[in-house]
């Protein structure tokens, strides 16, 4: 080895040496990034996709899908699996699911490549004299219990050529189910069968229609064309009160009431009920998907949240699937959404779902009012992260969220569902003391949601529309007051409702009748307006209030309390002990462990427990309770 090396050596030593070191680091050119994919044409496609979906191995976590997609030409075409999914305000769509692509014509295998950029686009080359690609593949999902419904999203189930509006492609699926089980969809007027054929629909239609299925489903006539199927694991969880079957029969006649139109020739709630469910809903334009616990139907006390998913999900269909934001709107799957208006479309919806849970008996007043403490409180003192980041930037969050933030409070989230209903309510509220109650946000939705009877395609609108719709109703600076609450962050909570709605925020020891209810069923013990923490289950804490108490002295989540004050923890022990420092100044002192040890956290807090109640400031009816009562016929 020596001997191999001198010569090298040498050679190197008489090499110039500018020849070994370049004047600068390597400097590679920029390669530019061509997108192949034509873009969406508000042109017809010719001919009809033929979907048939086998979901006869869902248990299994299988989904076998066949597809014919008509072709006029030779040449390259790009097939497209949905990305962006109206309602979900993100790409959400499930790739990384899908498994056994192959594409044949006239009985020959054809090639097909994965684009470098986008990877739910595939090029194919058609050769000649070919009219028809036949595609097949599998969408792999967890398996599941045979008894466990399943909800059917055909955005999930396809592919569809590139170069088209979405409503100009015409599909005519098909379905089969596992035997025994049957299903429920806006495609169809009645029950589906084990085998079902359906009529030729826009892909935009078909895509905005999902299906349940279950082995027990049970479906109710709600009145007026529209209808509620629910699937369940076991036949005794779909059982219905009579009280709640006449609250939502009731939540139909109050929205036909308060929008004055429908835009839908038929809809049907479709409910699937599991004690895996986490309470969410999405939005369609003739149905929605709603995922409740098991206690949905036969505990409806329990979790008043989950009592509220049916109004959102059902006023979207006036305010997020009739009227869309302009740039929310998209005419394929591949298209961007961008979600600015966000606080109109999921706030004020969120609005109207405590209005019309109210409404229409589904919650109770005092629940309602509940409700409406607590999201002022959280937003007046338990939402520090207002202070930085403006309710407008929360618009970004569905771009943004990853499964969970490591510090809500500080982090902000989705607050432009929760913090944005607070400034509808400041809206309304202030829509009445203007016109000395003669109209309000009622009047705003009649006329910005409620034109053209009948239509169930998309109107689409953009920030200065929803001023001007503002001003039909009362004369007002509203461009200046939703930028200023939009675009502020000094920490400063849209709570002036409170005062004109003739009530007032008050602090008692002991929760009110909606946070005691939904800390229950969410498995929580909350002293955020206290000592600035929640605990879950096995004493471990939950959350952790930004610069907070507890967050001052040094605790964070998922450390488990074991004593207070020297005492084994116990709920008494600790609600005692805050209850004895506001009285001996004292500090309470939590022992709590973690993967490190045992550790004392000193927490300096003397303002006893303290929980948000509204509380009438006025005689008789208040501004407020005219907005939660039922609108008359």
């Amino acid at each position: 080895m020596r001997f191999a090396i001198m010569p090298l050596l040498a050679l190197s030593t008489a090499l110039p040496l500018h020849a070994q070191t370049p004047p600068g680091n390597s400097a590679p050119r920029l390669t530019a990034i061509v997108d192949p994919i034509p873009a969406a044409a508000d042109r017809n496609f010719e001919g009809v996709i033929t979907l048939d979906v086998d979901a006869s191995l869902i248990t299994r976590g299988i989904v076998e899908v066949q597809e014919r997609v008509p072709v006029t030409r030779p040449g390259p075409i790009y097939l497209l699996y949905p990305k962006w999914i109206p309602g979900d305000h993100r790409p959400s769509g499930s790739i990384d699911r899908l498994a056994g692509l192959q594409i044949t014509a006239n009985g020959k295998k054809l090639g097909w490549r994965r684009d470098t950029v986008d990877a739910s686009a595939f090029r194919v080359d058609v050769p000649a004299g070919v009219t028809v690609l036949t595609i097949e593949f599998q969408y792999l999902s967890a398996p599941s219990s045979l008894f466990t419904p399943q909800m059917l999203r055909w955005s999930s189930l396809l592919l569809y050529p590139a170069g088209y509006f979405v409503r100009d492609i015409a599909v005519q699926a098909a379905l089969r189910l596992p035997d025994g089980w049957t299903g429920a969809s806006a495609l169809s007027s009645g029950p589906i069968g084990s085998t079902a054929s359906f009529d030729t629909v826009p892909l935009d239609t078909l895509v905005d229609s999902p299906v349940l299925t279950g082995r027990h489903i049970k479906s109710l006539d709600l009145g007026a064309n529209v209808s509620l199927a629910a699937a369940g694991e076991k036949e005794e969880q779909l059982t219905v009160s009579p009280k709640q079957l006449e609250g939502l029969r009731s939540l139909v006649e109050q929205a036909d009431r308060l929008f004055g139109a429908r835009h839908f020739d038929r809809y049907a709630f479709l409910v699937s009920i599991s004690a895996r469910n986490g309470g969410t809903g999405v939005e369609h334009h003739r149905s929605s998907e709603n995922y409740e616990d098991d206690a949905f139907f036969t505990s409806p006390d329990e979790n008043p949240d989950a009592q509220t998913i049916l109004p959102h999900e059902y006023a979207h269909s006036w305010n997020g699937k009739f009227r869309r934001p302009a740039d929310l709107w998209t005419p394929d799957y591949r298209t961007p959404m961008q979600d600015d208006l966000l606080w109109v479309y999921e706030g004020q919806t969120s609005f109207w779902e405590s209005v019309l849970a109210a409404r229409s008996g589904l919650l109770s007043r005092e629940m309602i009012l509940g409700r409406f403490a607590s999201l002022a409180a959280t937003y007046m003192e338990a939402q520090p992260g207002s202070r930085w980041r403006s309710l407008q930037d929360t618009t970004a969050e569905p771009l943004i969220f990853r499964g969970s933030s490591p510090s809500p409070s500080w982090q902000r989230d989705f607050d432009f569902y929760t913090e944005a209903a607070l400034l509808w309510l400041d809206v309304d509220q202030l829509i009445r003391e203007q016109s000395a109650g003669k109209r309000s946000l009622d009047d705003f939705a009649r006329a910005f949601f409620g034109p053209r009877d009948g239509d169930w395609g998309e109107v689409t609108y953009d920030f200065d529309d929803v001023v001007a719709a503002l001003n039909a109703v009362a004369r007002h600076d509203w461009g200046s007051f939703l930028r200023r609450h939009l675009e502020q962050t000094d920490g400063t909570a849209p709570v002036d409702w409170i005062d004109r709605g003739g009530y007032r925020l008050v602090w008692r020891d002991r929760p009110n009748s909606y946070d005691l209810a939904v800390d229950k069923a969410d498995g929580i013990t909350d002293y955020t307006h206290s000592i600035g923490l929640t605990l879950g289950a096995g004493n471990k804490v939950a959350s952790v209030l930004w610069d907070g108490p507890a967050f001052k002295a040094g605790l964070s989540p998922r450390t488990t309390l074991v004593s207070v004050n020297g005492v084994p923890y116990s709920i008494q022990v600790l609600e005692d002990a805050i209850r004895s420092a506001a009285s001996t100044r004292q500090p309470i002192v939590l022992g709590a462990k973690d993967e490190d040890g045992e550790h004392d956290f000193s927490i300096e807090w003397t303002g006893g427990l303290r929980y948000p109640w509204l509380e009438k400031a006025v005689k008789g009816i208040a501004p407020l309770d005219r907005t939660l009562s039922p609108l008359p016929r």
